[in-house]
């Protein structure tokens, strides 16, 4: 291989979402499967990792003095299968894109977080997971095969139900780096999604109605109110839906049913101030966002990109937080342990965190990838300025209460776990670390969060 085919690699400072504990590295972006191998052996003593659009809220695609491979130049959609329903694409393509190109074909990507900014690559290394869990697992169960180059230059072609396959799928990007995806979609007669909308009075309350009806519907997810207290804790705004049929729509739709729209607004400003999100402020927020809700509406359409991701129309939205940053801290709890959610909502309330990012959802059956984050049960995510008094003991208080309960943090959106939790959070982590030395021996592939966590 020509000396030409090592792309240039410039010093960068990088960050997560979150905008917390920034690391220097070599960023280096191939724009070929050549150049992707040749940035691998070039690594160095440090390692590499792959990252695709930065969307990973904690330090899973940084790589303090080491490289990070930028896989956004591979972005190839190479083949759609239309009548088959399922497109074959680079890992570096976004879900963005693959909305733009399969939508008007009638075809949808299988699961969405909720930023369609992020990599087909990132998907399956962090095996995202979207507001259909509870139907239809998370976006690897959906990828049919994938093409990863490994640590000692070859390429692999994984399959389901292999050990690589799942180490891979929530493997955050440590046993080598995705190429292609081979990925089955989702039908669609429409753009357009038919949501019912209803307010939750409590927890309790939410939960029953998430316990009693989530069957019904595809899509599922509650907004809660975390600053609220009393007999209002947990209070909650439930949205839900499913893709809305071409005979749903009025007549003047119906001449474009599968046209991708998506609004945008004005940028965040580059620099706000300190404590703008303070408990006062996001507890007016709060209360004003649960009373101007419905108490209870059917079958509005809305556009997909405003159920899915309503934050995507304000570019750099993370900006609101202030130079600070925030930490987005999710965690899953099985089914039976309830009143351990119960008990960290109220933690939570009581704490006065400033969260107006809080949702709860609940999970189907778990995923097979050995740190997949969803297991059955009740998620919760909340974002949480970094600069909050005590967060830090707070969320590890949080942690092992979880641990106890045999639930799990999300390694994506992580950035301060103890790693002497890790193991009774992931029981597939001896598996994993053994799988990943024998693949990797001299840890090519390392990170921020890997080094942390000792993966």
């Amino acid at each position: 291989m020509s000396a030409d085919t090592v792309p240039v690699a410039e010093w960068s400072p990088l960050t997560g979402w979150g905008r917390t504990a920034p690391t220097a590295a070599r960023l280096v972006r191939p724009r070929t499967y050549e150049e992707a191998a040749a940035a691998v052996r070039e690594c160095g003593a440090r390692g590499g990792i792959p990252r695709g659009l930065g969307r990973a809220y904690g330090d899973a695609a940084q790589n303090a003095g080491g490289a990070v491979l930028d896989m956004t130049g591979l972005d190839r959609i190479h083949a759609v299968d239309v009548d088959g329903g399922t497109v074959l694409c680079d890992a570096g393509v976004s879900l963005h894109r693959l909305m733009e190109v399969l939508l008007p074909l009638g075809w949808f990507v299988p699961v969405t977080p909720g930023t369609r900014y992020v990599t087909v690559g990132g998907a399956i290394g962090a095996d995202i997971h979207g507001k259909n869990h509870h139907v239809s697992g998370s976006f690897a169960r959906h990828v049919l095969s994938l093409e990863l180059l490994t640590a000692d230059g070859r390429v692999r072609t994984v399959g389901q139900g292999t050990p690589l396959f799942d180490a891979t799928a929530g493997g955050m990007g440590l046993t080598g780096v995705i190429l292609t995806a081979t990925v089955r979609l989702q039908p669609v007669e429409t753009a357009l999604m038919s949501v019912d909308t209803e307010r939750a009075a409590d927890l309790d309350d939410l939960m029953a109605r998430l316990t009693a009806t989530d069957h019904r519907y595809r899509y599922s997810v509650a907004w809660i109110d975390l600053l609220a207290r009393g007999g209002a804790t947990g209070r909650a705004v439930l949205t839900r839906g499913d893709h809305a049929p071409l005979d749903a729509l009025p007549a003047r739709a119906r001449r474009e049913p599968l046209a991708f729209r998506t609004p945008r607004l004005p940028a965040a400003p580059a620099f706000l101030p300190e404590g703008l999100l303070s408990r006062t402020s996001v507890g007016l927020f709060n209360a004003f966002w649960y009373r101007r809700a419905p108490r209870a509406r059917r079958g509005q359409l809305q556009r997909i990109s405003t159920f899915f991701h309503p934050l995507d129309g304000v570019p750099h939205w993370n900006r609101i937080y202030g130079r600070g940053g925030f930490v987005q801290y999710q965690f899953v709890v099985g089914h039976g342990r309830e009143e351990t959610l119960h008990r960290i909502v109220r933690r939570i309330s009581a704490h006065r965190c400033p969260s107006f990012l809080a949702v709860l959802k609940r999970f189907g059956e778990a995923d097979p990838g050995w740190l997949s984050f969803p297991v059955p049960g009740w998620t919760l995510a909340l974002d949480v300025p970094a600069g909050l008094p005590g967060l830090g003991a707070f969320l590890d208080e949080l942690d092992e209460e979880v641990a106890a309960a045999g639930g799990r943090v999300y390694l994506a959106k992580d950035s301060r776990l103890r790693p002497d939790l890790l193991a009774a959070m992931y029981p597939r982590l001896d598996d994993f670390r053994a799988l990943r030395a024998e693949l990797d021996p001299r840890g090519v592939f390392t990170s921020d969060l890997s080094r942390r966590l000792a993966l």
